[in-house]
């Protein structure tokens, strides 16, 4: 019998884009859209649901304000707390980007992991921060300290990779020897030279791998920042690297696609990257070398 997971992804536009209006606000604002969505992946009987990085509010690391340092909370706080019930509701994993505050000053980009029964599993913590115009995200968060770690839930285990971690060959491979079935790459991006990386990368760590991806992206544009359109084209694809759905370019939506995880096995036994793996040759790759 097929193992076979329905997935479900959300992309939404921010629909505040005013900087003088409370944090909070904004906050809730964005809460309260993608609300619908959930319910809909729920009914349409979604068993794993992603969403976009930092879900409940704009990209705001275009510009290096304090203030937003009032966006984070604790990886159980009010916003995971909401969504337990939820995920209880529809019998639904969820993958949950917040913002994170581990302690006053010291923020994290997470994805907390839900189980079907709304407990938490875990949490995954952006590992590569990048550093450069318009993207300044060393200014808000600390890079990962939790390594690839990977969740067991009741439909299959999973993993977290966030945005600019895509560009990392390293960790995806990690996320695959840790057993990730299926991993998950909330992002926001904007359109550009990403766009043409962005159907590349994903489906290439899929292949080298042998999973399934899920990569979310916002779409609209947040104009505050003035950071650019972002194209959403949330997808999931197969170990083959096919994909499977694809959202568009410009309207909020849920992605649906349904993952035949026996995939992973037959592929794993045509193409034996991993039998044939010679990590004893790869010294260089832990070294930090100019």
């Amino acid at each position: 019998m097929s193992r076979n997971v329905k997935v479900g992804l959300i992309q939404a536009s921010n629909p505040i884009n005013d900087e003088s209006v409370p944090v909070a606000e904004i906050q809730e604002a964005m809460f309260q859209k993608h609300l619908p969505f959930i319910e809909r992946a729920g009914e349409q009987g979604v068993q794993i649901l992603g969403l976009q990085e930092i879900f409940n509010g704009p990209y705001f690391c275009p510009g290096q304000d304090r203030r937003w340092y009032r966006a984070a909370e604790p990886a159980n706080g009010p916003t995971v707390e909401r969504l337990r019930a939820y995920a209880k509701k529809y019998d639904m994993a969820m993958v949950v980007p917040i913002y994170e505050e581990a302690m006053a000053g010291v923020y994290y980009n997470t994805a907390v992991i839900l189980d079907a029964d709304g407990t938490t599993l875990g949490i995954y913590r952006k590992n590569h921060i990048p550093q450069t115009s318009g993207f300044w995200e060393k200014y808000y968060f600390k890079p990962g300290n939790l390594g690839y770690p990977t969740f067991q839930t009741k439909y299959a285990r999973i993993g977290a990779y966030i945005c600019y971690d895509r560009h990392f060959p390293e960790g995806a491979r990690l996320l695959g020897l840790h057993g990730a079935e299926i991993v998950f790459n909330p992002s926001a991006t904007v359109a550009g030279l990403s766009q043409y990386l962005w159907k590349l990368e994903q489906p290439a760590h899929a292949v080298a791998n042998g999973y399934f991806m899920a990569a979310s992206n916002r779409v609209g544009t947040e104009a505050p920042w003035g950071i650019g359109r972002f194209y959403g084209t949330s997808y999931i694809c197969d170990p083959r690297g096919a994909f499977l759905a694809t959202g568009s370019e410009n309207d909020d939506e849920l992605v649906v696609a349904t993952c035949d995880l026996d995939q992973i096995r037959e592929v794993r036994e045509t193409w034996q990257f991993y039998r044939d793996r010679r990590p004893e040759t790869y010294e260089d790759m832990v070294k930090q070398l100019p």
